[in-house]
C-alpha cells in the first residue's frame, strides 16, 4: 500500500514539475538589465556590464551567489508553508510556483557568473545548468543536434523524472495535515538550496574555465626586428 502511494505521488510530482518547468521556460525570465542594476545597487558589485564579472575576485562572486540562493530559499519556504496547509491537494500549484522560484534563482546565478541567455545557444546552456542542478547529465551531442525548442522539452522531462524520484520520499510527509505547512516550508527550502548549490557549482566551473582560457590566450608577441635601411 505504501509503495503504491509513493508510486502515485511520484507520478503526480513528475507531472507537476513538467508543467511548472515548462511554464517557467515560457514566462518566467529574469530581466538582465534590472538584475544588473540590482547587483550594483544591492550587492555593491562594481561592474558596468556582465563581462565585468570576469575581472572580479571569484570569492566576491561566490558571496553574492550565496546571498542569491538564500533569498530563493526563504521565498520558497514562505510559499511552501502557505500552500503546505492544503497537504497533497496543493502539490501541483506548489510545484508550479517552486519551479518558477528555482529557475529564477538559476537565471540569476547564470548572470552573476557572466552568462547571459539572449540567444538560443545561451538558453540551451541555461537548461543544461538546470539539468546539472537536478543531477541529470545532458550529453553535448544532444545539445548540438537539437534546436532549442525541441531540446528544452526533452531536458525538462529528464529533470522532472530525476527530481520526482529525489523528492518523493521527503514530500510523502505532506499527507500529515497538521504538519504539512512545516514540512512544505522545509522541503521547499531544501529544494532551492540543493538545486541552487549545484547550479552555482556548474556556473562557477564554467566561469573559471573561461578565465583560464583567457589567460592562456594572452601571448607576449616578440618585438619585430627593424628593417635594414639602405643608403644612397
Amino acid at each position: 500500500m505504501a509503495d503504491e502511494r509513493k508510486s502515485w505521488l511520484r507520478r503526480r510530482v513528475e507531472t507537476a514539475l513538467v508543467k511548472g518547468l515548462t511554464r517557467a521556460y515560457s514566462t518566467v525570465r529574469v530581466d538582465p538589465a534590472k538584475f544588473l542594476w540590482q547587483l550594483r545597487a544591492a550587492y555593491r558589485v562594481p561592474i558596468s556590464g556582465y563581462h565585468g564579472v570576469f575581472s572580479l575576485e571569484i570569492g566576491e562572486l561566490d558571496m553574492v551567489a550565496e546571498s542569491i540562493i538564500r533569498s530563493g530559499m526563504k521565498l520558497a519556504a514562505v510559499e511552501g508553508a502557505g500552500l503546505g496547509l492544503g497537504g497533497l491537494i496543493t502539490i501541483v500549484p506548489d510545484l508550479g510556483i517552486l519551479s518558477a522560484i528555482t529557475m529564477r534563482t538559476i537565471q540569476k546565478l547564470s548572470l552573476l557568473y557572466g552568462f547571459e541567455f539572449n540567444t538560443d545557444d545561451e538558453i540551451a546552456e541555461l537548461w543544461v545548468a538546470a539539468a546539472s542542478a537536478a543531477g541529470v547529465d545532458i550529453s553535448r551531442e544532444l545539445l548540438e543536434k537539437e534546436v532549442v525548442n525541441k531540446f528544452v522539452p526533452k531536458v525538462i522531462q529528464r529533470i522532472a523524472a530525476r527530481a520526482s524520484a529525489e523528492v518523493v520520499e521527503k514530500w510523502a510527509g505532506r499527507v500529515i495535515p497538521l504538519a504539512s505547512a512545516v514540512i512544505g516550508a522545509g522541503l521547499n527550502y531544501w529544494f532551492v538550496r540543493a538545486w541552487g548549490e549545484r547550479a552555482r557549482a556548474h556556473f562557477r566551473q564554467r566561469h573559471l574555465l573561461l578565465r583560464q582560457r583567457a589567460q592562456q590566450a594572452v601571448v607576449i608577441t616578440p618585438s619585430q626586428p627593424s628593417l635594414p635601411t639602405t643608403s644612397g
